[in-house]
């Protein structure tokens, strides 16, 4: 995407979002504690905790993200965290440069579900929307810290809301810390090139 060759700018931050939904299970028995020459053992039974969703928004430039854990994935929820992310996250930024897939809450029209239609418009023209292609939500670089986030904390049984709440922020914390930035080398040439079925032959 050629997006992603922009230099940064902190007047127009490129930020990528992404979420993904996590079951809670809680142990039915208390796991027996490790001993010489034995692991951990947990039992394979558990009891169900409901789903919860998490918004994951990262500025893969300047190594920083952050994570929201929500009771829900609607349209409401989506255009609160837009709220946050221009008011809150980057309020001197004169646009968000905003890549996300096509997920049908992740439109203008959310803001304008969930706000007046002045506060929605402000919103709305604080962004500059990138969708990735459909089938090809890979091209989200907040994917990639999702696969992080999903292989060093989500791996496991979380029993409840504030358990997950603790986990995701110490990840956070733990992977600011190291300045993890995302080197992106795959561009609109590479991808006509790779997906070439997807895209429409250009004359010359």
């Amino acid at each position: 995407m050629a997006v992603y060759t922009r230099p940064h700018d902190s007047h127009f931050p490129q930020v990528c979002m992404d979420e993904v939904s996590k079951q809670l299970l809680r142990d039915t028995r208390d796991p027996l504690p490790m001993q010489p020459r034995k692991p951990e053992r947990v039992d394979h039974e558990y009891e169900r905790g409901g789903v919860v969703n998490l918004f994951l928004f990262c500025e893969p430039l300047m190594g920083k993200r952050w994570v929201e854990v929500t009771q829900r994935r609607t349209r409401l929820d989506w255009a609160h965290q837009i709220k946050e992310l221009v008011d809150e996250r980057y309020p001197d930024a004169e646009k968000i440069v905003l890549v996300m897939d096509n997920l049908n809450t992740h439109t203008p029209a959310s803001l304008y579900e969930a706000f007046p239609p002045q506060e929605a418009k402000r919103l709305a023209d604080k962004l500059e929307i990138h969708h990735t292609p459909r089938h090809g939500s890979w091209l989200n670089m907040a994917e990639i810290e999702l696969s992080v986030l999903s292989c060093q904390c989500l791996d496991h049984r979380v029993p409840d809301f504030e358990t997950l709440q603790e986990e995701v922020t110490a990840w956070k914390a733990r992977r600011d810390a190291k300045g993890n930035k995302i080197d992106w080398r795959f561009t609109a040439d590479d991808a006509r090139i790779k997906l070439k079925r997807l895209y429409p032959s250009i004359e010359k």
